[in-house]
């Protein structure tokens, strides 16, 4: 089955930007899977430190134009696209004038973390299944990386789970140790709802904080993977469920044939 759609998303992917190895990890793996045969789609958020001029963005206006809600507030969304110096992949970039056209990634220039980080999240995760929607592709996995991904996977499996599109999707959640001690405001689960969520699903977030997020993913995702020596995220998935199933891969000469077996044996 080498022939699988895998989206990829995260915050980051190097040549782009990178504050931290999500960038590496998500520039190397879609390529390796690439060339082993799988289709790829990669979609990151335009933060105001990617040079548009310089890294060639330019809009997709077939993609473009839809309105996302974040709570009371609908937010246009703009589809960027760049191709990957050396290599045969594309870009997708969500874009917001409010939300991405800042300086800065998740915190000011002194050091503060943006109060709205949550609502950049909720409009990110919303983004990305509508631009997926809008390219008419139905992904096999929906590979999610580090909390800003997070909600992607709940979603999947409520709002959308009788969109064609998605009805045989698996998602994976993959942790980083990108952790943020900031607590969001108390209206953040009124903002993360869709259409087929409870309040009993968004148990797990009433935190508002970074585990919230990170337990809400591994909970609604298909598989987790986190990093193998980090004892914290391991005491933070006992606690979510008991029964979800973990991975770890090391990234070692073996790294691309093992996710490769993953993701078949995810989908199989």
């Amino acid at each position: 089955m080498s022939n699988l759609r895998i989206l990829y998303v995260a915050s980051e992917i190097n040549p782009f930007l990178q504050t931290s190895e999500v960038a590496d990890f998500v520039r190397k793996l879609p390529q390796a899977m690439q060339e082993r045969g799988m289709e790829i789609r990669i979609l990151v958020p335009r933060f105001g430190l990617i040079n548009e001029r310089k890294n060639r963005l330019h809009e997709v206006v077939r993609l473009s134009g839809i309105n996302i809600s974040v709570g009371d507030e609908e937010k246009p969304l703009v589809i960027k696209v760049a191709s990957i110096p050396n290599a045969k992949l594309q870009v997708y970039f969500i874009d917001n004038e409010d939300y991405f056209h800042r300086k800065y990634v998740f915190h000011d220039k002194e050091n503060k973390f943006y109060e709205d980080n949550d609502e950049r999240a909720i409009f990110f995760c919303k983004g990305v299944i509508e631009t997926v929607k809008k390219l008419g592709w139905a992904p096999d996995v929906v590979h999610c990386n580090d909390w800003m991904t997070s909600l992607i996977p709940m979603y999947l499996k409520t709002t959308y789970k009788n969109d064609p599109l998605f009805k045989d999707t698996k998602s994976i959640f993959t942790v980083h140790n990108n952790s943020f001690k900031h607590k969001f405001n108390t209206d953040l689960i009124e903002k993360v709802k869709m259409m087929d969520i409870e309040d009993s699903m968004l148990t797990n977030l009433k935190s508002a904080d970074y585990s919230g997020f990170i337990k809400l993913g591994m909970e609604f995702s298909d598989l987790v993977m986190m990093p193998e020596d980090d004892k914290s995220l391991g005491e933070l998935l006992e606690k979510t469920n008991k029964d979800k199933k973990v991975e770890t891969i090391e990234e070692d000469d073996n790294f691309s044939e093992s996710y490769f077996n993953l993701y078949n044996e995810l989908v199989g």
